[in-house]
Order: C-alpha cells, then structure tokens, then sequence
C-alpha cells in the first residue's frame, strides 16, 4: 500500500478506481486497511476541492417540503397563516422562535437551518 495525499484530479479518480477495486474487501485486513484510509483521503480531497455552502433557511424548508411530497398550504400547523407561510418561503418574513421548534419539532427540520 503506497497511499499518499490527494492534490489532483487525477489522483483523485485514481483512488476512486482503487476504492472500486477494493469495495469488498474485509475489515481488518490490509485491503480493508487501504480501503478505509483510501476513502478519507477522498473525501478530503473532494471537501477541500468541491467546497459546498450551507442551504439557506428557505432552501432546507422547500427540500424537506419536496422530501415528504407536502404543499406550501402543509407549512400552516408549523409556520401559522397561509400569508406567513408565503412571506417565509418568498424570505419576505424571518422565522420566528415558534416556527423554529415547530419545523424542528414537525418535520425534523435541524435547527442551525432555521
């Protein structure tokens, strides 16, 4: 096993081919051992170089809408009044600390997005 850090792209898919090669391996033995420590090298790789943002409040409100198949009309019993609602999602309105625990509380929402 000659593993090293990831610097390129083309490192990165080479490691990536490795990890498929490797994906049955067995814990605790050395093929396991260069699997495990081949996908941390990736995944830092790939974090450092494909850097993603945090959804904003609206966006992880509307992804967990569409997860659950619900209508804007469904946000009434955690955010109040279908004009609330509308002001929330078109972010005209900020939320509230009683909207924060009912969408944290009602639909899993995790509260650093509210």
């Amino acid at each position: 096993m000659n593993t090293k850090l990831i610097k390129t792209e083309s490192e990165n898919q080479a490691a990536l081919a490795r990890i498929e090669a490797l994906f049955d391996a067995q814990l605790g033995t050395p093929e396991g051992d260069e699997l495990e420590l081949l996908i941390i090298l990736v995944e830092l790789y790939e974090l450092q170089t494909y850097p993603m943002d945090m959804p904003s409040t609206v966006d992880a409100i509307r992804f967990r809408m569409k997860q659950q198949g619900m209508k804007a009309k469904d946000l009434t019993p955690y955010i109040g009044s279908p004009s609330k609602v509308f002001e929330v999602l078109s972010d005209k309105r900020a939320l509230s600390l009683s909207m924060i625990r009912n969408l944290v509380d009602g639909l899993n929402i995790p509260a650093l997005f509210a």
